[in-house]
């Protein structure tokens, strides 16, 4: 029996590195990255702290074990995770319905994953459904960035109302960012 709640224990953090860890491209095979997809920032236990602190990450948990997870970044946090500190910078240089995107109150989507035997039961957009409800009333609206080479990704994020908004190419590679506005049901 699944259970979706927020990240309360370092049991819970410590289980989202875990899975983390078994989801990143150099621990996948190249057909797994490009068929699964994968994970790119790797955490550690303090920097998941931190960010837990500020906001809770959401977390599917299979009895002691998380099944899947969707990290909660906010504004507060944008210099704490170096490799995402470009992405902060991508938002800050665009606009959303007429307003540059660093005047809203946005939530981030850090980092989502789903462990590898409970892909293809609705468990991404179960969590998704429950980080929306979790935040909503708070922030304006979601956002985050996905490699191109992680089409699986951009499809479920899609599949739960994210829209992409802009393309880029850093030094390498290209990345879509998405919002799903909390406005639109």
């Amino acid at each position: 029996m699944l259970e979706i709640c927020r990240a309360e224990s370092e049991t819970d953090l410590q289980g989202i590195l875990d899975l983390q860890i078994k989801n990143l491209p150099q621990n996948i095979s190249p057909e797994e990255k490009s068929e699964q997809g994968f994970v790119r920032v790797e955490h550690n236990l303090e920097l998941l702290r931190l960010l837990n602190t500020i906001e809770a990450h959401i977390i599917a948990k299979d009895g002691n074990s998380v099944a899947a997870y969707f990290l909660a970044m906010t504004k507060k946090s944008r210099n704490d995770v170096p490799m995402l500190v470009p992405m902060f910078h991508q938002f800050d240089k665009l606009t959303y319905k007429g307003k540059s995107v660093s005047e809203y109150n946005y939530m981030v989507v850090g980092q989502v994953c789903v462990g590898k035997n409970y892909r293809g039961i609705g468990l991404f957009a179960s969590c998704f459904e429950a980080y929306r409800n979790a935040f909503e009333k708070d922030y304006d609206f979601a956002i985050t960035e996905i490699s191109v080479s992680n089409p699986r990704s951009i499809k479920a994020h899609q599949k739960v109302g994210f829209e992409i908004i802009h393309t880029f190419q850093d030094e390498y590679e290209t990345w879509v960012i998405v919002v799903c506005d909390w406005n639109k049901k």
